[in-house]
């Protein structure tokens, strides 16, 4: 999987050889596509249902491809793009998807398209808005990256644009015009003084994160800018909606500068843990370990905004996603395998 390209954008490829794999492997399960997100499912008559996904994109590719293993094929390491995010879990979903023939639940796996990019492209998204349906489940599980862990819910993501006006003028006659760079000033102190809030939901602490990711402005090396553009990302606790958020930050920048406009520009809300569902704590008591909050945003809110409660579960270490040596130990995976084999064959 890994050394199969699968930028956002181009992950036709990999969707066509997981489809390939089913239809030769997989002759108990359904299979549907949806552009690039293949669905599979059971249809065991089993008094529940269970949704596992897991996006099959990457982001762009830097020198980690093709991929390399590290020491030996139990207790190495798996090097290239993917690797942990989130390839290692969408491998464990295709194993078990053609091994599992009488799993104890009915299941639904999901390897779906446009993670990484902008949420209005996302594949489960998409499966959500056009085919709600496929989604019906009574729990939710993302191979998102947790080290193994099961991690709960996750942070909601806002992003906004802090735009100021100005007036050109000559740089030798600054005084005539009104720099709208500048006017960004008390903004970005706003965010240099800014203290992350850890807030707790349902018995997990959940750090926030109020950053500055982006500025833009000017016209010339000798023109006072009239136009300026500080972009800013919240991750708030799953405490609040993004509504909530939003008004949070229009509250925060409205006392330091409230000459700027703020404009959102993408918003996600957060999931909450969810680790009270019943079907969640057995779960939890299958794979072992202490459920840890997910600081990120990730598509499990997509679940709890149709009413499926949803943990992370995959392997790889989150903080290596997205970098240049991004790279699985085996044990994980193979951890994860047996993890959720054994939930699923009804331990």
């Amino acid at each position: 999987m890994v050394d199969i390209a699968s930028v956002s954008g181009d992950e036709r490829m990999l969707a066509d050889a997981i489809e390939r794999v089913l239809s030769i492997h997989a002759p108990h399960l359904e299979v549907l596509r949806d552009g690039d997100a293949i669905v599979a499912r059971s249809r065991l008559g089993r008094a529940q249902r269970v949704v596992i996904a897991g996006h099959i994109d990457t982001v762009p590719i830097n020198a980690n491809l093709p991929s390399r293993l590290e020491g030996d094929a139990l207790t190495g390491t798996l090097h290239g793009r993917g690797t942990v995010d989130m390839k290692g879990g969408c491998a464990v979903m295709l194993a078990l998807a053609v091994e599992l023939v009488e799993p104890a639940y009915d299941v639904t796996w999901v390897w779906y398209d446009h993670e990484e990019v902008a949420s209005d492209l996302n594949g489960l998204g998409r499966l959500a808005r056009v085919h709600p349906e496929l989604l019906a489940a009574d729990f939710a599980i993302l191979g998102e990256p947790t080290s193994a862990v099961v991690e709960g819910g996750c942070n909601g993501t806002l992003r906004v644009e802090l735009r100021a006006a100005g007036r050109r003028a000559h740089s030798a006659r600054a005084w005539m015009g009104e720099n709208a760079i500048h006017a960004l000033a008390p903004a970005l102190a706003a965010l240099a003084a800014y203290e992350p809030r850890a807030i707790e939901v349902d018995g997990l602490v959940y750090r926030e994160g109020l950053n500055a990711v982006g500025i833009g402005g000017g016209v010339a090396g000798n023109v006072i800018p009239d136009a300026g553009v500080l972009t800013v990302n919240y991750r708030f606790a799953p405490a609040a909606t993004a509504a909530e958020a939003e008004q949070y930050l229009r509250e925060l920048f409205g006392a330091v500068s409230p000459e700027l406009e703020l404009v959102v520009t993408d918003s996600a809300g957060g999931a909450r843990p969810g680790l009270d569902a019943p079907l969640a704590q057995h779960f939890i008591a299958a794979v072992g370990g202490t459920p840890a909050p997910k600081y990120g945003w990730t598509d499990v809110a997509r679940f709890a905004e149709l009413g499926i409660p949803a943990v992370n579960y995959g392997p790889g270490d989150p903080s290596l996603a997205h970098t240049d040596d991004e790279r699985v130990p085996v044990e994980q995976i193979i951890a994860c395998e047996r993890g959720l084999r054994a939930w699923l064959s009804g331990a």
